[in-house]
């Protein structure tokens, strides 16, 4: 069954598709394009959504997960959508990821991993090899929380997947996983204890044997009626690997301790046309906001204190890099933020009414000069 969107409604996700023309192409004035609003183009989920995903070639075609509604997908820009898991054993979702070297490849990563007293769990990873018309169950059961799957742009194969872990006590089943068969079987290459999860991954665009990995100590308690934060332990922390995955350090110089526990949730996002230059959200009691690194994590600065931006989670922690200017960064938080200095500054735009409580920034970008920018925003409305 397929779903019609044509009311602005205060749910579901927003997306705008800002198809760019070649560089060497007429530039337009930016003023021909300010009367265009954001709207609602559905479809309308099942609770908070912290899951899209598309592929740079094909601009009509993305997937979004809500965190108990299953994946939703559109072949024609939002117009319509098609629900896709239904007949899967859950219906929480907390990533997707379309593998860049075949897009009929789909993987899922089950339980929304936002830590708050309302969520919904999973059960593991799912896989679909023919764009979303039959899945298998692949492994990680006792996963309960994913927070994020990363594929290898060359290797559908090759996949990382970072696990939360049970969100009311400790468990083994945490920490970034690897798979070099299509998910046939995990290995654990990233772990400290049963306390502490993983929130994040990233590629570096120029180099996929570097992975940048968040690190997460958090429990909720089951009387909590604020977003996460009950219980936050030592061992929070951002790593990066440059073999694979094989071995991992942590980064540290520049952003805040955790040996205290006051380290929360940490977002990471790495610029495109510039490698080296890789942004974070950081939640922390002291020293909270959006910092940058410009010698590729080696060393850090806060660029950007407001907690309103960045360092107010633990949801809250998604961003982008845009494809074609390192300097210009989206961070969803209150509201979603874009900054066109470097984190220096931000300016606000609302998509929704109510805070963006939740919120994830996915950007799909090709490299072919007739897709430069495709950027998909999605919020939830808080309670």
């Amino acid at each position: 069954m397929k779903f019609r969107a044509h009311n602005v409604m205060v749910a579901g996700v927003l997306a705008v598709l800002a198809a760019a023309i070649p560089s060497s192409a007429q530039q337009y004035d930016q003023k021909f394009f300010s009367e265009m609003r954001w709207r609602c183009i559905g479809p309308f989920r099942g609770g908070r959504t912290v899951a899209i995903t598309g592929m740079p070639h094909q601009p009509n075609l993305f997937y979004i997960a809500a965190v108990n509604g299953g994946v939703w997908k559109t072949t024609d820009t939002g117009h319509t959508w098609e629900p896709i898991f239904d007949s899967q054993d859950t219906g929480s979702v907390g990533a997707i990821a379309v593998a860049p070297s075949d897009p009929s490849i789909i993987y899922v990563g089950s339980g929304e991993g936002l830590q708050r007293p309302d969520l919904a769990t999973g059960n593991g990873v799912y896989k679909s090899t023919d764009a979303g018309k039959t899945w298998i169950h692949l492994g990680l059961p006792d996963a309960q929380q994913i927070t994020a799957i990363l594929v290898d742009p060359e290797n559908a194969n090759r996949v990382f997947v970072a696990v939360q872990g049970h969100p009311y006590g400790p468990n083994p089943e945490r920490g970034v996983f690897r798979s070099t068969n299509g998910g046939q079987s995990f290995e654990k290459v990233l772990y400290k204890d049963e306390n502490i999860g993983a929130a994040d991954l990233a590629f570096d665009p120029s180099n996929t044997q570097t992975i940048y990995a968040v690190l997460w100590a958090a429990r909720v308690a089951p009387w909590e009626i604020r977003s996460g934060e009950s219980f936050v332990a030592p061992g929070s922390g951002l790593f990066k690997s440059t073999d694979g995955g094989n071995t991992w350090r942590p980064l540290t110089k520049g952003l805040p301790s955790s040996d205290d526990g006051g380290l929360g949730r940490i977002g990471v996002a790495v610029a495109p046309t510039q490698p080296h230059r890789v942004y974070a959200t950081v939640e922390a009691k002291k020293g909270a906001g959006v910092y940058r690194s410009d010698d590729s994590g080696e060393s850090w600065s806060l660029v950007n204190s407001d907690r309103r931006i960045g360092g107010r989670g633990p949801g809250a922690m998604g961003m982008a890099v845009a494809p074609d200017n390192p300097d210009v960064i989206y961070v969803a938080n209150t509201t979603t933020w874009k900054s066109s200095d470097a984190g220096k500054t931000f300016v606000g735009f609302r998509l929704v009414s109510g805070a963006h409580r939740a919120a994830t920034i996915t950007s799909g970008f090709g490299s072919a000069p007739s897709i430069r920018k495709r950027l998909h925003f999605q919020a939830i409305k808080a309670r």
